[in-house]
């Protein structure tokens, strides 16, 4: 008999024996909702995982309708907070995406494509060399019949890039940044990749908002990826390393907690734990540090009273739900809260808002044609909600719904939810620009 496969999921079996099977979660599932297929829908993919764990004839082995059925999945978690039985379906299909890392091997044009976006992505320098020929790419979106001769996926990449005026006008933010008055808290600074570098302004508002609110914000320079998009791509070998190197980093500064700006970054860096959980000798290290992780509208809303006065303005605002935000880390209330303070600001409801928007991580890189629909269906009901601006809080949402706004020319600006309140406290008179 073979190599099962599926043989990492054994532990996790309790999990899988959780699933009733219920269906609860095929209206939250955006891959379900677009297919239709029950093997594009959590209960159907933990099927195939109890199939395989048990060692089911024909079961066993990684084929490639499988994994093009566990590739469809965008590890959104609206699935956990729609299950009444409790199934944690994070690390389920995290470790199978690690077990098909390891045991299935990918057309070799697929795995050449990955292994570019990993080689790049979680690499701030080697972003910045990305990021020169942005202007070029900006204009070149504009030349449709140029487009159409690219393949689909370089066509994709230039729709999703952002601009170039925001990566060359954004610097590093400072190692220290003193709190203004009397400080309450002395939060550590996760400044990220993609962010780092092409949401540096984003960065910058965050720091000034903690600092504002009494935090003394430490932002070490030697920090590096955290290792989420190799953790959510079945990398598991290089999501540790990345999240060694970060604990090791932060473990040298002392800080209350460690404050992330990234919904998936924040997502991932609470699940440390369980990621060496098999580590003896970083697993007590891992949880130490994931019990400091903060997202910082977290932070920010569990402050004791905002200290800093926040300025009108007048705006009809659409808060767009991480994924990794809302269903993966649970916190959905705190930013509409620290939006709804701001006197003058408006929340306007997105309908479907509970779907992804079809970012989720690299998928709207690999899986061009789903994420594209998902993100045409978002903008769609951004539009109809008529918001002069829509905030969220990660930055491939971000890049994901301004391309599909974009196409459909409906723009308007998108931006993270700490650049309003940024605005708010500076007291900034200026129209937010559309990226």
């Amino acid at each position: 008999m073979g190599l099962n496969s599926f043989a990492s999921l054994a532990p996790l079996e309790p999990l899988i024996d959780k699933c009733v099977h219920c269906g609860f979660c095929l209206p939250t599932c955006p891959s379900y909702i677009l297919t239709g297929q029950e093997m594009d829908s959590p209960r159907g993919r933990i099927h195939m995982m109890k199939a395989g764990v048990e060692g089911r004839p024909g079961m066993t082995a990684m084929t490639d309708v499988m994994v093009a059925h566990f590739d469809s999945c965008l590890g959104c978690m609206a699935c956990e907070t729609a299950c009444p039985s409790g199934v944690r379906y994070a690390p389920l299909i995290e470790e199978t995406r690690a077990a098909i890392e390891h045991h299935h091997p990918r057309p070799l044009g697929d795995r050449l494509f990955r292994r570019m976006l990993f080689w790049l992505l979680p690499y701030p320098a080697r972003l910045r060399l990305f990021a020169l020929p942005l202007g070029f790419i900006n204009t070149l979106r504009d030349r449709q019949s140029l487009l159409s001769l690219l393949p689909l996926r370089l066509r994709n990449l230039i729709a999703l890039a952002p601009d170039a005026r925001h990566t060359q006008a954004a610097g590093a933010v400072p190692e220290r940044t003193a709190a203004q008055g009397t400080p309450r808290l002395r939060a550590g600074f996760v400044t990220g990749c993609v962010q780092q570098v092409f949401f540096g302004h984003v960065n910058e508002a965050t720091v000034r908002v903690l600092a504002a609110e009494g935090c003394d914000v430490l932002a070490p320079p030697a920090q590096g990826c955290c290792g989420a998009l190799a953790l959510h791509s079945g990398q598991d070998h290089d999501a540790r390393h990345f999240a060694r190197k970060l604990i090791e980093t932060f473990e040298r500064v002392d800080v209350d907690v460690v404050v992330v700006n990234a919904a998936g970054c924040g997502s991932s860096m609470k699940t440390y734990g369980e990621l060496f959980r098999d580590d003896p000798a970083w697993a007590q290290r891992a949880q130490a540090f994931s019990a400091k992780v903060r997202d910082v509208t977290e932070v920010l809303a569990g402050l004791d009273g905002a200290r800093a006065p926040r300025h009108r303005i007048d705006a009809r605002v659409a808060y767009h739900d991480a994924c990794h935000l809302g269903h993966a880390q649970g916190i959905r209330q705190q930013p509409r809260d620290l939006l709804a303070a701001i006197p003058g600001v408006t929340l306007v409801p997105v309908a479907d808002g509970e779907i992804c928007c079809g970012s989720a991580g690299i998928f709207n890189l690999v899986q061009p044609e789903m994420a594209s629909e998902l993100g045409r269906r978002k903008a769609a009901n951004i539009a109809e909600a008529k918001p002069d601006i829509v905030a969220t809080t990660n930055p491939g949402c971000m890049l994901q719904i301004n391309a599909a706004a974009r196409a459909a020319g409906d723009v308007r600006p998108i931006v993270h939810v700490i650049e309003i309140l940024d605005a708010s406290i500076r007291n900034v008179e200026r129209a937010f620009q559309a990226r």
